[in-house]
């Protein structure tokens, strides 16, 4: 009976130990659990619209170097072309909304869903972080006879002048329709396929004006070519102190190209505030600043959060609805 005893005490000890573990572990989530996994898990695909080398690419590629080390994964840019942003939408659209995709994103993926050219709708969109913001410039060649926008102003008067742009109904051209509307200018737009060539047929002497950014007319201006005019901005660039903006003009325009970052509405909001902490982190890095500064801008300017870019995705959208309707270009 003694060892009866002693057996049965020692079970009841046992039960009262392994009790709380048992309990314990049958309340844990299970180890692959969504409460349980960390994030990022995986590499992180970037995916821009535009060719490889191309300043969409080169300014995600830079984003990628600085902001890898901060999340603890590799960040692989891959290219998605096709109906201006439409193709990246669809592939973007097909991948789980976990954080693991994000999308390159500049104006002209606001333009193709404003023209009903997307899948997505803006609200699907959630910025991450803006990573670049190049204002504009109303600018001639540095032979031309005008030498403020009021004598460019004038002359449009006597004979609409000529104006390259990218593309109709891109950037630059929706931004010289808001420009005309505000100052009562009148031009007529010339399409040359991209900002490049935009800037080469302003230096050729081929047409009257154009609108480049800081970063597509620094070179030509640092060297004497291009005489800035006005920069369609509510003040005066650090670099440029010279240059008068259209606010303070009277021309309540402003416009820039915008570079950043987005995810899908449905990827979890924690997931999307550990991406955008990481990414500006990053880009605030003197590695990612001196690329911002070899085109003229500044990080203060350029990089911005979540919140800050998704109401400039937002406010960037309706400008350009508003703007396309009145060109006609879209009902």
């Amino acid at each position: 009976m003694g060892a009866n005893r002693r057996q049965g005490w020692r079970r009841a000890r046992a039960a009262r130990l392994v009790a709380p573990a048992l309990a314990a572990m049958l309340l844990a989530p299970p180890p692959h659990s969504a409460g349980a996994e960390t994030f990022p898990s995986k590499p992180i695909e970037v995916v821009i619209h535009t060719k490889y080398g191309g300043g969409t690419d080169t300014t995600a590629r830079m984003m990628a170097l600085v902001a890898a080390p901060v999340l603890g994964v590799p960040m692989k840019v891959i290219a998605r072309r096709g109906g201006s942003g439409a193709t990246a939408h669809a592939y973007v659209s097909g991948k789980p909304r976990d954080g693991h995709t994000i999308l390159a994103l500049t104006q002209t993926h606001l333009y193709t869903i404003a023209r009903g050219k997307s899948k997505l709708k803006v609200g699907d969109l959630v910025g991450i972080a803006r990573a670049m913001n190049d204002p504009t410039f109303v600018a001639v060649n540095a032979k031309s006879p005008h030498r403020s926008f009021k004598s460019l102003l004038a002359a449009s008067h006597e004979k609409p002048l000529v104006w390259s742009v990218a593309q109709i109904g891109g950037t630059e051209h929706i931004g010289l329709a808001r420009l005309a509307a505000a100052s009562g200018m009148k031009y007529r737009a010339v399409p040359f396929g991209s900002g490049a060539q935009m800037v080469q047929a302003l230096m050729s002497g081929a047409i009257d004006a154009a609108l480049p950014n800081v970063s597509e007319a620094k070179s030509q201006i640092d060297a004497g070519r291009m005489r800035p005019l006005m920069v369609l901005a509510d003040k005066r660039l650090k670099d440029y102190p010279d240059v008068p903006s259209a606010h303070e003009l009277g021309y309540k325009v402003t416009l820039a190209t915008t570079r950043g970052y987005a995810v899908l509405k449905g990827t979890p909001p924690e997931r999307i505030a550990a991406l955008s902490k990481a990414l500006v982190e990053g880009m605030r890095k003197a590695q990612f600043a001196a690329y911002l500064k070899g085109s003229g801008l500044t990080v203060d300017e350029s990089v911005a959060g979540q919140a800050a870019w998704t109401a400039n995705i937002r406010e960037e959208y309706a400008v350009a609805a508003t703007a396309l309707r009145k060109l006609g270009l879209i009902k």
